[in-house]
């Protein structure tokens, strides 16, 4: 069967539509009809108030697990798939399975802390993150997202997590919004060779959604010993969510943005300042003016500190 010129172009729309949603994965061969498994749920709760699962008419001589609904092991919540069970609250940390996947707790964020601490160097930092299986968002995103830029620069950078271009790419910020960064950086006379670029999540939570206090609690060790390990004379929180994370303020951006601050590193304060994401700024060109403030204050700084 032919499809037409214009038939193509509906299903390329189609396809970004899909990409561009986060959906860039096939989970699995089989359909689930969830429409139909949502009526037939519905149907076994008005019949009993206790039930959980939705199941058919009883056929004599087969019991209710036999007859409910089966729905592929890759659709199910993590939380019911055999591999996977949740650690028990004060538990001894997270339970693994056959497919690695970890319900992250606090013995997990303490896990953290204690691999991160333990990292010499930006190099072993990254090999510790690529063997640490302790944040499900690993198991959704393509690759690692470290850093970009030059390790021994005086200026670090910090947003808050991939987007789809930077899961495909492996580097932070190389998507539209890299695009505008870098523009931001040239205009005080900077480029990714003079900075250090990383976000508080390395990796791409799925559909591009937020990370979650916990997502972002577990990785908050590594962003901090990352820090350390660059050792900045100045850091640039991009967005509210990064300078939340690791400032511990509770300020909205617009509130925060060009005020400097300070951040503790290696026993000395580091001069930190917070602006606009520059997703944001794609968002909202007219705040682009003050952004530009900020890093003419950012520029003044680095010439400040000599």
């Amino acid at each position: 069967m032919q499809h037409s010129p214009s038939d193509m172009r509906h299903m390329e729309a189609l396809l970004d539509f899909y990409l561009a949603s986060g959906v860039d994965a096939s989970l699995g061969e089989n359909v689930v009809d969830w429409f139909q498994l949502s009526e037939v749920q519905a149907k076994a709760r008005q019949q009993s108030p206790m039930a959980q699962v939705a199941t058919p008419a009883m056929v004599p001589g087969q019991d209710a697990a036999q007859q409910a609904p089966q729905i592929p092991p890759q659709h199910q919540p993590t939380s019911q798939r055999g591999a996977v069970q949740a650690a028990p609250v004060g538990g001894a940390g997270p339970r693994v399975g056959t497919d690695h996947g970890a319900i992250p707790d606090q013995a997990v964020i303490s896990m953290a802390r204690e691999l991160a601490s333990s990292t010499g160097s930006l190099a072993d930092l990254q090999a510790c993150l690529e063997a640490f299986d302790g944040c499900n968002l690993k198991r959704t995103a393509k690759s690692l997202v470290f850093a970009d830029g030059n390790p021994d620069a005086r200026i670090m950078l910090i947003g808050e997590a991939p987007g789809r271009d930077e899961d495909l790419n492996g580097k932070p910020f190389v998507g539209r919004s890299g695009q505008l960064l870098d523009r931001m950086l040239k205009a005080i006379g900077l480029d990714r060779t003079q900075v250090y670029i990383a976000n508080t999540v390395p990796w791409r939570p799925p559909g591009n959604r937020t990370p979650t206090p916990q997502e972002t609690e577990i990785c908050r060790p590594f962003i901090q010993r990352q820090i350390e390990l660059v050792n900045p004379d100045v850091v640039v929180f991009l967005g509210a969510a990064s300078a939340k994370t690791l400032l511990g303020v509770q300020d909205g951006i617009r509130k925060m943005r060009g005020r400097w601050m300070t951040y503790p590193v290696a026993g000395r304060q580091v001069a930190a300042l917070a602006t606009y994401h520059p997703a944001y700024l794609l968002r909202s060109p007219l705040e682009k003016r003050l952004s530009w403030r900020d890093f003419l204050s950012v520029k003044s700084k680095l010439s400040e500190l000599g």
